[in-house]
């Protein structure tokens, strides 16, 4: 096969990552291209058991069926020599309801629930085994198909019965099927009076309706949990433990090799007026040690919600004995959602650099997966389902190779400078957004656009933007050192000595962990509102360079994608200078 060839091979990514999708008629859109004439496919026995695989010009060996599909791909983007995965579990979560809706989506409606039917319907069949092979393609091997703020309802029989379809659709292409359960299912659906996790009628039923979805689902992957958490029923609804709910859980599902990925995003139930970030380990540090084997925490990468820039969650530092896996977001919830053009790989290198990823287990990713016929609601959105999939194989690779692969394969260009555009992308947006370690003063419940000024007397305080940024006319940030909340105390060596310290603390993370005074100067000489200004325009400077950049790229892009991105810029510009309006004008209120 000729090098013409393979970049040909190369290019039908461009179907799982760009066309592959659904035209405004409602017609499948697809790709055609030269297929790869002399591949060989080889099991090789000796390899590890890892899904890994050995590509030798057009030879592709594995020890496995898997191994040989992800190295097929490989194959198709140009890779040659041996490869294996960094991660065991490389998994979507998918936040997707029984009623088509979407919570944090941003691209259309669930592709795995479209309707109350009991069966999948043949439309339903061709969305899902295209996400499957777009999935396969970049080596992820799992998805939980409904949302953490789980249904009680997912465990019905006729439900089961839909997911059953779904994990007959995905298995071919290597993927398991997971569910988010709700904690209080057996009361919830009026099976028994209690939840109790050390109840044995609740243990019964938990072992009843494991044997119920195995039969149905043989390779079924396990539950995700949510519990004790922004309302969600939970062990301490019972006075019993997370290590409790958790570990009836995981004996139900031991018998058949599942998983349970019980989530550490917690906060409101146990420790209520602490400092939200130290939440997740006040709970669960006592309990290392204590979860059987088959439970994994799942934790977010930072300690407080998918911010545009967090530090590293200290649960990380925290869980020696009980294995772990982060989780990260790929839907924009905070980063602009599907109208700001926002790479998140340099986001995730970010926290590997803190993380290493031997001490994890999985990774998981929010997925932005929706029925839009880009799938993602922006072009470039596609681009982090894309990154994540292959960090999650490979955390080593740069968000530069990766920018430079997604950009080949789906607008056959690897152009530098749109490539330079997409790895600044993300500061920018921390610059236009909460430079400085400033974080969560986004409006209320939708997280879209700026409200520095929340406060709602109805919520929590930690619900509310005046919580995060503590300004007042002494200055402006949260103070988490020893003398503060404390939060630094989580972190190991030398993190904890350098982010208490507000002169060795980064400035990245400057507000975050320190309330500092206005008139402070930081490294550039600038007082802190002045540095705050600076960021706040250069954010919108860089926003306006992404437009110039695509402008130039026109001739490399396709007229309609060009002019939905251009549209999407154009809108992220002015949502830009809408955050740097009224957060200047708000801040400046405290100090002028």
């Amino acid at each position: 096969m000729k090098d013409t060839s393979l970049r040909t091979c190369i290019l039908t990514l461009l179907t799982l990552f760009c066309l592959q999708g659904w035209a405004d008629d409602g017609h499948r859109l697809w790709l055609t291209a030269e297929q790869p004439k002399d591949i060989t496919l080889r099991i090789d026995p000796t390899m590890p058991d890892d899904d890994g695989y050995r590509i030798k010009g057009h030879t592709v060996e594995a020890r496995t069926q898997q191994g040989l599909l992800y190295g097929r791909y490989a194959l198709m983007r140009g890779e040659q020599g041996e490869s294996h995965p960094a991660f065991r579990l490389r998994i979507l979560n998918h936040w997707d309801n029984l009623d088509g809706s979407i919570e944090r989506g941003y691209a259309g409606k669930s592709i795995f629930w479209t309707d109350d039917a009991p069966h999948l319907k043949e439309a339903d069949w061709q969305r899902i085994n295209a996400y499957g092979e777009a999935c396969a393609s970049i080596g992820i091997n799992g998805t939980v198909v409904n949302n953490v703020n789980a249904s009680p309802k997912m465990l019905t029989s006729t439900i089961i019965g839909k997911v059953k379809e779904m994990a007959d659709v995905l298995r071919p292409w290597g993927l398991r099927v997971y569910l988010s359960v709700n904690f209080g299912s057996p009361k919830a659906l009026g099976d028994l009076p209690t939840a109790d996790p050390l109840n044995p009628r609740v243990k019964r039923w938990w072992q009843q309706k494991a044997k119920e979805i195995y039969t149905a689902i043989p390779d079924f992957g396990g539950f995700l949990v949510k519990a004790n958490s922004e309302g969600q029923p939970g062990p301490f609804d019972y006075g019993r433990t997370h290590a409790d709910g958790a570990n009836m859980l995981a004996d139900a599902l031991k018998p058949y090799g599942g998983i349970v990925m019980w989530r550490s995003f917690v906060y409101g139930a146990k420790h209520k007026g602490e400092d939200r970030v130290k939440q997740a380990v006040s709970e669960f540090a006592e309990l290392d040690g204590q979860f059987r084997p088959n439970v994994i925490l799942q934790s977010k990468n930072g300690p407080l919600d998918f911010q545009p820039r967090e530090p590293y969650a200290p649960i990380f530092d925290q869980m020696k004995q009980t294995p772990q896996m982060a989780e990260l977001q790929i839907t924009q919830e905070y980063l602009g959602q599907s109208v700001h053009l926002v790479y998140l790989a340099p986001m995730w290198k970010e926290f590997f650099s803190y993380v290493s990823p031997s001490t994890l287990v999985g990774i998981a990713g929010v997925a932005n997966v929706g029925a839009d016929a880009n799938w993602c609601g922006h072009h470039f959105a596609q681009a982090n389902w894309y990154a994540f999939g292959r960090l999650a194989w490979n955390p080593g690779l740069t968000a530069k190779q990766i920018a430079e692969e997604w950009l080949e394969q789906t607008f056959s260009t690897s152009d530098p400078q749109l490539v330079n555009m997409m790895l600044r992308s993300r500061e920018a947006c921390v610059d236009y957004m909460m430079p400085l370690g400033l974080h969560h003063i986004f409006k209320f419940d939708h997280h879209y656009g700026p409200e520095p000024d929340g406060f709602k007397p109805n919520l929590p305080l930690e619900w509310c933007p005046v919580y995060y940024h503590q300004a007042d006319r002494q200055g402006i940030g949260f103070d988490r050192t020893t003398k503060g909340s404390g939060a630094t105390q989580q972190y190991r060596e030398p993190f904890r000595s350098l982010y208490d310290d507000v002169n060795t603390c980064p400035e990245r993370y400057l507000l975050w962990f320190h309330h500092v005074p206005w008139t402070r100067r930081l490294n550039s000489g600038r007082t802190v509102m002045e540095e705050m200004d600076y960021r706040y325009q250069r954010g919108v400077d860089e926003v306006e360079d992404f437009i110039n950049i695509w402008q130039q790229a026109r001739q490399h892009i396709d007229n309609q994608r060009w002019q939905e991105v251009d549209r999407k810029l154009h809108q992220q510009l002015d949502n830009a200078r809408e955050w740097q309006r009224v957060c200047t004008t708000y801040f400046h209120s405290f100090c002028d």
